[in-house]
């Protein structure tokens, strides 16, 4: 037995009147730890999936056009917190030299929007031009997201030739693959002209984050699985065959996702706090039960065998990742022989099981987290309503520059900690791209653009900002220290607003040469409900979404929520 086995069952809370605290920032707000994050059931799809099922919502689809080689256009309507939202789908004729994943790309196998109501003949003309221009196109307050997608073509045409001969497709690729298309971008909130998110910010459908664009994800992988099976169907109308319900359900939508979406956390600090702060509290609030109910043991059990299935379907290419993968395939097999129903009917059982993996990797640690959740949904699900942030950043030029360093000093001593004196802990510089506007990492030592430099060096202004105010008198108060050095404007700005968030900042160089983003992208990704994270080098990973969640007609089902860490059955 491992050694964390036989340091576990040694272990116990000490005081059962006394609740677990929430992890520290310290512990948390790690790259190498939040580069581990696995879906929760907290994740932005899983909410939407219970939001859909508590309001009975049926997908309809009051237009589909689509020839026999596939190309046309489709709309799929529901109606969520009182309001009607369609998706627009187009399927274009794509030469394969165009197919990229990459976001310099102009053309796509389809293209999306997420029409606010029902469009009428005049609207669906409109979009056929603009929506596949993508970010060169037109569009109206009426267009709420904007996505585009490119078909696993491989799998896709596999699955078309199978059904079309009246058979299912090889499980195998199926399993390997995951999904028929991937998108390469889904944009909402005011980008590229589409509608800004205030302006339905009070609608029921809206709260929570992302929840219309995953909205969006969800009725696109619908999309998906009509497109083959009508590809399939016109080849041999005789012979088809539908594809099957498990096959349909562990089909999801596959993604590709690069540097643009890791400024994000560090853009919206208050946020990203609200989210690791639901995120703790559950998992704190889960820690601190002395006894699981025999259901609740038999839950989590059949949760971690499913985890654990989970993770012998995750291959990837990367050698990094397929290496922890690997270990922890092997940490799971402890954590499996630990955790026992006789071990944990024993007072603080998730208690027990946390501390027992301190022993075991990162990624370990995390997973067992979100399968700790799993069978607790009716005491931490209430939490997915707190994580929205409406906190604005806000100057306080009256504060006194002794209260400033005393927040330097208490609140920020990791940035204080580290070093940056050495040219690798300045390696690195973020800016945008002029022909994309999407964000980029460039080499300081070797590549021009540094003067167009994104504020994302959070600890380097901190701790310029406090070696300036050293030199000041205490009494001064900050309006008239700004004066004198306006550069310090921006970071004591950050600094006062977010110093009561204790998770809001990253606790690492995010301009050394060894940061990786792919960690915050595999962060926030998470959060979304990703899972399969497949990195194709420091800075672009494919993931795949809503894997495993209820199709269209499974809304309903009873089972709806209970899609974590799906695996493919032995039968379709």
């Amino acid at each position: 037995m491992s050694k964390a086995s036989d340091m576990a069952k040694q272990t116990m809370v000490s005081s059962a009147d006394q609740s677990v605290a929430l992890r520290p920032p310290d512990q948390v707000m790690r790259l190498s730890r939040m580069g581990a994050f696995f879906p929760t059931r907290l994740s932005f799809m899983r909410s939407l999936i219970r939001r859909l099922y508590a309001e009975r919502a049926a997908v309809t689809r009051p237009v589909f056009e689509i020839n026999p080689e596939g190309y046309g256009r489709a709309v799929y309507s529901v109606t969520l917190g009182g309001d009607v939202y369609s998706l627009v789908a187009f399927s274009t004729p794509l030469d394969p030299g165009c197919r990229t994943d990459r976001v310099i790309a102009e053309a796509w196998d389809t293209t999306f929007v997420l029409f606010d109501g029902q469009p009428s003949g005049v609207d669906l003309d409109r979009l056929a031009v603009e929506t596949p221009r993508q970010e060169a196109g037109q569009f109206a307050k009426t267009e709420l997201v904007l996505s585009r997608a490119n078909k696993s073509v491989r799998l896709f045409d596999h699955v078309v030739s199978r059904l079309a001969e009246g058979r299912q497709p090889d499980r195998a690729m199926i399993s390997k693959i995951g999904y028929l298309m991937r998108t390469t971008a889904v944009y909402g909130n005011g980008k590229f002209g589409i509608a800004d998110r205030s302006r339905i910010l009070e609608r029921p459908a809206v709260r929570g984050p992302f929840q219309l664009e995953m909205l969006t994800v969800w009725l696109i992988r619908g999309f998906t699985h009509d497109l083959v099976e009508q590809v399939a169907r016109l080849r041999d109308p005789k012979r088809f065959q539908p594809l099957s319900p498990a096959f349909k359900r562990y089909l999801g939508i596959g993604n590709a996702t690069g540097l643009g979406m890791a400024p994000f956390l560090v853009n919206h600090p208050t946020l990203l706090h609200c989210w690791m702060l639901a995120r703790e509290t559950a998992f704190a609030s889960i820690r601190s039960i002395e006894r699981a109910t025999p259901q609740t043991v038999d839950a989590f059990l059949a949760h971690l065998s499913r985890a654990r299935g989970h993770i012998e379907d995750w291959d990837v290419d990367d050698e990094r990742q397929m290496d922890r993968i690997r270990q922890l395939r092997d940490e799971l097999g402890e954590a499996a022989d630990l955790a026992t129903p006789s071990w944990l009917a024993r007072p603080y059982p998730w208690e027990r099981l946390v501390r027992a993996s301190e022993y075991w990797s990162e990624e370990c640690q995390e997973l067992l987290l979100a399968v700790i959740l799993e069978p607790h949904g009716a005491l931490i699900d209430h939490l997915t309503a707190s994580m929205e942030s409406d906190v604005e950043p806000a100057l306080q030029p009256r504060m006194t520059l002794g209260e400033l360093l005393a927040l330097l000093d208490k609140k920020f001593a990791w940035a204080n900690a580290l070093d940056f004196n050495e040219a690798p802990s300045s390696q690195r510089f973020w800016y945008v791209s002029e022909e994309k506007l999407e964000p980029r990492l460039g080499d300081r030592y070797r590549e021009p653009g540094a003067d167009k430099e994104l504020p994302l060096d959070i600890a380097r202004r901190i701790q310029a900002l406090r070696a300036s105010v050293q030199s000041w008198p205490r009494h001064e108060i900050v309006a008239r220290f700004l004066m004198r050095h306006p550069e310090h404007r921006q970071i004591t700005r950050r600094v006062q607003t977010t110093a009561s968030y204790a998770y809001a900042e990253i606790r690492e160089n995010l301009i050394g040469a060894d940061c990786r983003p792919i960690d915050m992208l595999r962060c926030k990704l998470s959060f979304f409900g990703a899972s399969k994270f497949d990195p194709k080098s420091d800075l672009w990973t494919r993931i795949t979404m809503f894997q495993g969640a209820p199709t269209f007609d499974q809304i309903g089902a009873p089972n709806a929520d209970d899609w974590g860490f799906p695996v493919l059955g032995k039968s379709p």
